[in-house]
């Protein structure tokens, strides 16, 4: 189970499975923040059973399914407050875990400079130089 660190707090992965659930509680993650839509493959673990795996192992567990490319700010939001209320270290994914960096750049905009938030992105591996202009107007506000 690969996962890369933004912050003390959290990381993000790409897909994870049931199996992987195991792997994260093992390595003391408290938390899953799960944002990739049921069905967008044919392969992927439904939301449904890995909600179920996270409350066997004693994992909060959030599904804030995020659309490539449709990022809105009720999802922003929503991580926001999942991260919030997270009691630990808290796991992000979706694919390859670009959407849950981007919500959480977006998330973190208000109290972190878009340059600190950018750099920890490049350190784990995601480039979201394209979300520049979005993380410096959601700094603004």
């Amino acid at each position: 189970m690969p996962f890369a660190k933004l912050t003390d707090n959290l990381s993000v992965a790409p897909q994870l499975s049931p199996e992987d659930l195991q792997k994260a509680a093992a390595a003391g993650f408290r938390s899953i923040i799960n944002n990739r839509p049921d069905g967008e493959a044919p392969d992927q673990p439904l939301s449904d059973t890995l909600a179920a795996t996270a409350q066997r192992l004693g994992l909060a567990y959030r599904h804030i399914p995020v659309v490539p490319g449709q990022l809105s700010p009720e999802q922003v939001e929503g991580f926001k407050e999942a991260l919030t209320a997270a009691d630990g270290p808290t796991l992000a994914f979706c694919r390859t875990g670009t959407r849950s960096t981007s919500l959480w750049a977006l998330a973190s905009a208000r109290h972190l400079a878009p340059d600190v938030i950018l750099r920890a992105a490049a350190a784990a591996g995601y480039n979201l130089e394209a979300l520049r202009p979005q993380i410096e107007a959601a700094s603004r506000n």
